[in-house]
């Protein structure tokens, strides 16, 4: 019998891929005797569960069941729920967090994987489009890696940029490392209005224009944002409601995920046939962190995988909503 504590236990311990290999595959075996939402789908996709013995052949679960279903393996009870942005208009998708500390593991263990240690940094979030609602799991992020960072000047910034651009050029924080977490449009705003000017500053972007200005290609956007905020790379976090797990680019559009994610491309038009490295489809993602809902996620993002694991957005599919993560059209 598959023990939840074992599994827990392999996560962060990844070192190769025959560590991710091995775990996913015992993930999938746990979510398809506990998770009864994603055992009901693949079983509806006449699939021999007995003949899947690699992470390629393993189904992934199309991200709009977040909307309709609740999404949960095991009977743990739930301690909060996330639900992605979005027009009233639209129906939300909720992630049903039954282990809080699991997810503050994984965005913790992440960021430091690509970062180094959160002491090191003020950490600044211009995110007034997600302070604006409840159960944004960016939020809930960002307000605990401004706890850890340790640091008086971290903080949430909502509408005030006058504050905000003070701050980034004040003496005080000239030797102090930066980084300045921010929703795209707000960033422009900030890039637009102010001069800033601090030698060790951070921008990373998230979520896009969320109906405030025009969208913008990914080229164009940085270009401006790194001409206005003086700073050589934005980098961009990728990130969405129904994972607990997140990947980071450091510049020019690349990601990179930490060991326990991965990304996969599908075929565009066989959701279930995956593409060699170097073509575009639709990207799928495993995030072993989702052990207690589904790792296995069919995503409505456009991408391509490169052959040393990066991956790149392109876009989404035509018919999906615009949702609360790094979409910006390539």
């Amino acid at each position: 019998m598959l023990k939840i504590d074992e599994l827990l236990g392999k996560l962060f311990k990844i070192e190769n891929t025959s560590d991710f290999n091995a775990l996913a595959m015992e993930i999938f075996q746990y979510q398809l005797r506990y998770n009864q939402v994603y055992a009901n789908y693949v079983e509806n996709l006449r699939i021999n569960v007995d003949e899947i013995n690699t992470v390629e052949e393993i189904p992934f679960l199309p991200i709009e069941f977040f909307k309709k279903h609740k999404i949960v393996s095991g009977s743990h009870s739930t301690e909060q729920i996330f639900e992605s942005s979005g027009t009233t208009e639209m129906m939300q998708s909720r992630h049903y967090i039954t282990d809080l500390m699991l997810y503050e593991q994984s965005f913790m263990y992440g960021f430091s994987y690509f970062f180094g240690d959160i002491k090191d940094y003020c950490v600044l979030a211009l995110l007034p489009s997600y302070l604006e609602r409840e159960g944004s799991s960016l939020v809930y992020m960002a307000e605990k890696l401004i706890k850890l960072s340790n640091n008086n000047q971290s903080g949430f910034y909502l509408h005030n940029l006058d504050e905000l651009a003070e701050l980034i050029n004040t003496e005080e924080l000239k030797s102090q490392k930066i980084i300045l977490l921010g929703v795209t449009y707000a960033l422009l705003d900030l890039a637009e209005k102010y001069t800033i000017k601090h030698p060790d500053l951070i921008v990373m972007e998230t979520g896009g224009m969320k109906g405030k200005r025009k969208e913008l290609v990914r080229e164009e956007l940085h270009e401006i944002l790194t001409k206005g905020l003086n700073v050589n790379h934005i980098f961009s976090e990728y990130g969405m409601t129904e994972l607990l797990s997140q990947a980071y680019s450091r510049g020019n559009g690349i990601f990179e995920c930490p060991p326990w994610m991965k990304v996969m491309i599908r075929d565009a038009n066989d959701p279930l046939s995956l593409v060699e490295d170097g073509k575009n489809g639709g990207i799928n993602i495993i995030d072993l962190a989702n052990i207690h809902s589904c790792s296995f996620i069919m995503t409505q993002d456009l991408g391509k995988k490169h052959h040393d694991r990066s991956f790149e957005i392109l876009g989404r599919f035509d018919s999906s909503d615009v949702r609360g993560c790094n979409l910006l059209v390539g």
